[in-house]
């Protein structure tokens, strides 16, 4: 299970599909909410006992402390993208608009249901042990590749690292999210968001 999965249900204590999220998720997404809402060192583990209502021992039973939720936040996050990205990459053979359009959807989505996951991995990654940062540093990098390949493929003149230019700008507007207030509704968000991503990407500059 991906946090993605586990913000969706973060209002009823559901996860994605109806299955009732266990205690451990429950933590972990309300620990995820108050790091992005107030900093990584904003929060104690007391805190986030507190608005879980766990006890310290009992907090400690799922996590060994606030590096360990970090971990476990991001880094599924991270192999999810990845694996998302390369189906939506791979399943259109032949025709890279389409698999761009799929990358869209896919990423918009992601982008929509996970803002504080965003947050978190645009303001705390730094705080993570060497160890998980590196593996999540290169999850990312591969992630992007996958982007870059059907670029390349849909703009032949592009070479790799333009394309990585897209891909990033493209990743700028996605994750806009946390940024997003509520005056406009999540359907009519995500239409804005993948016109906007996909005009990006389908009109540059040439050589």
């Amino acid at each position: 299970m991906t946090v993605g999965q586990q913000s969706r249900g973060a209002g009823n204590g559901t996860a994605s599909g109806g299955r009732r999220r266990s205690r451990r998720e429950e933590i972990l997404t309300i620990a995820v909410g108050l790091f992005a809402a107030r900093g990584y060192h904003g929060v104690s583990m007391d805190d986030i006992g507190a608005a879980a209502g766990v006890t310290g021992p009992a907090l400690y039973h799922h996590f060994a402390g606030k590096e360990a939720m970090l971990v476990a936040a991001l880094v599924p996050v991270s192999e999810g993208l990845l694996a998302g990205g390369r189906d939506r990459a791979l399943g259109h053979p032949g025709d890279p608009r389409a698999a761009v359009e799929s990358l869209i959807g896919f990423h918009v989505e992601f982008a929509l249901a996970n803002p504080a996951v965003i947050a978190l991995h645009l303001h705390e990654l730094d705080r993570l042990p060497e160890e998980p940062r590196r593996e999540i540093r290169r999850l990312q990098r591969l992630y992007v590749e996958e982007w870059v390949t059907v670029l390349t493929a849909l703009h032949p003149r592009l070479d790799a690292a333009e394309a990585r230019v897209l891909a990033h700008a493209a990743f700028g507007l996605m994750n806009s999210t946390p940024f997003l207030g509520g005056e406009v509704d999540r359907l009519r968000c995500a239409e804005l968001l993948r016109a906007a991503t996909l005009a990006a990407l389908l009109d540059h500059p040439r050589r």
